[in-house]
C-alpha cells in the first residue's frame, strides 16, 4: 500500500474520515433547518465527493461552469442550477445541455431573459438577487425585480424557478453574530422580495440562499427552500478563521517538500507555490497575514505554532522557520476551491495510507 512519503510533490491529499464527517453534518444541519441542500461542486469538482453528497440526500447540484455541469450529467447529475450570470454566447451549449437534464440558469438582466427566450429551449430560470453582497443581482426593490419574472412567465417556455441569492458578504463577518444577521438579512430579503411578486400574481416557487459561513451560524431558514454551500465538503483556513470549523475539519492539505534553507534569515522553501496554493490573501479579520498555515506533526487537529507560509511565488513557498531539506509538511490553503483548481486529482488518504486517487474536473 503506498503511503504519502511515497507522494511525488505537490500533492494535493484528501482526508477520507475528514470529508466524510463534513458531508454528514451538512447534510443533518439542513434538515435541523428545514431546507434542501443542493451543493456547490465548484469546491471539489470530484464525482465522488458528488456521489457522497447525493448519497447523503443532496437534491441536485450546483455548478459554476458550463464545462462542470456537462461532467456531472455525463455522471449521471440530472438536476443542475449554473448558478453564474448567464454567458449569452454560451446560451447554444446551454441548449444542448438543456435538452438532456434539468438545466437552472440565472439571469438579472432582461437582455438575459430575451435571449433565453428566442431560443424556445425549457430552461428553468432563477432571477439573481443582490441581498448585501454587490456583486451581482437585481436589487429586492427595484423595477427589474419584478419585470424578469413577469417576462420569463410571459415567454410561454420559460419556467421561473425562483429567487436565487448568494451571501458572500458572509465572508467579511467580523464574528459569528455577525454571519448570522447577515444570514437572516439575506433570508429575509428573499422573503420580502417573494411576498412583492406574490401580490403581482407572480408564484415563487422556490427561494435558493446560502454560502459555507453562513450555514454555519444561521439559526432560522423559514421560508427560503434550499441552500447551496460548497466550501463545507473541504473547508480551509478561511473557514477556521470565521468559526465555520476547526483545524480538523479541514479535508483538503498540500503536501509540500522543502528544498531551500536559510539559516540566516530562518525561511526556507517548499514546492508548493501560487500554483498550488492560490495567491488568495487570506480571511480579512486574521490580524497576521497567512498565505498558508503548516499542520503539527504530532498532533492532527493543531497547527505548527512558528511557521506559516509567508509568501508565494509560482512554483515557490516562503516558510517561516528552517526545515531540513527533503522534509514535508502538509499546508492547510486558504481558499481550498482555488487550491483545488490548480491539480488534476486528489490523493484519498487516511493517515499517512493512500486509498485511491480521485479525478478533478478543472478544464474549462
Amino acid at each position: 500500500m503506498q503511503t504519502t512519503r511515497e507522494l511525488p510533490t505537490p500533492a494535493l491529499l484528501l482526508d477520507l474520515d475528514v470529508l466524510e464527517g463534513n458531508l454528514r453534518r451538512m447534510a443533518a444541519r439542513c434538515t435541523e433547518l428545514g431546507v434542501r441542500l443542493r451543493p456547490h461542486v465548484k469546491t471539489h469538482k470530484c464525482i465522488e465527493i458528488a456521489l457522497g453528497q447525493r448519497e447523503l440526500g443532496a437534491a441536485g447540484i450546483t455548478v459554476s461552469t458550463l464545462h462542470e455541469a456537462r461532467v456531472f450529467a455525463e455522471a449521471g447529475f440530472d438536476d443542475i442550477t449554473w448558478a453564474f450570470p448567464l454567458i449569452l454566447s454560451r446560451i447554444p451549449e446551454a441548449v444542448e445541455l438543456a435538452d438532456r437534464v434539468r438545466l437552472g440558469v440565472t439571469v438579472d438582466s432582461l437582455e438575459a431573459v430575451e435571449a433565453l427566450a428566442a431560443t424556445g429551449a425549457p430552461f428553468h430560470v432563477w432571477l439573481k438577487v443582490d441581498c448585501g453582497y454587490h456583486r451581482a443581482g437585481v436589487s429586492p426593490d427595484s423595477s427589474e425585480a419584478v419585470d424578469i419574472p413577469a417576462r420569463i412567465m410571459e415567454s410561454g417556455t420559460l419556467e421561473f424557478a425562483g429567487l436565487l441569492s448568494h451571501s458572500g458578504n458572509a465572508y467579511a463577518g467580523r464574528s459569528p453574530g455577525h454571519i448570522a444577521r447577515i444570514a437572516h438579512t439575506e433570508r429575509d430579503v428573499l422573503n420580502h422580495l417573494s411576498v412583492r411578486l406574490e401580490e403581482r400574481g407572480i408564484r415563487v416557487p422556490d427561494r435558493s440562499a446560502g454560502s459555507t459561513p453562513s450555514m454555519a451560524q444561521v439559526s432560522d431558514l423559514t421560508g427560503v427552500t434550499e441552500v447551496r454551500p460548497g466550501n463545507y465538503a473541504l473547508y480551509d483556513f478561511t473557514q477556521v478563521a470565521l468559526s465555520s470549523c476547526t483545524i480538523g475539519q479541514c479535508a483538503a492539505t498540500v503536501l509540500a517538500s522543502v528544498v531551500s534553507t536559510r539559516n540566516d534569515d530562518r525561511t526556507s522553501v517548499v514546492d508548493a507555490g501560487a500554483l498550488a496554493l492560490s495567491a488568495d490573501p487570506g480571511p480579512p479579520n486574521v490580524a497576521m497575514a497567512t498565505k498558508g498555515e503548516i499542520l503539527s506533526d504530532d498532533v492532527r487537529d493543531a497547527l505548527r505554532q512558528n511557521a506559516r507560509i509567508l509568501s508565494l511565488s509560482q512554483e515557490h513557498g516562503k516558510v517561516s522557520g528552517t526545515f531540513p531539506v527533503g522534509s514535508r509538511v502538509r499546508i492547510i490553503p486558504n481558499h481550498s476551491c482555488l487550491s483545488v483548481a490548480c491539480f488534476d486529482a486528489f490523493f484519498v488518504v487516511r493517515g499517512d495510507e493512500v486509498l485511491d486517487r480521485w479525478g478533478i474536473q478543472r478544464s474549462r
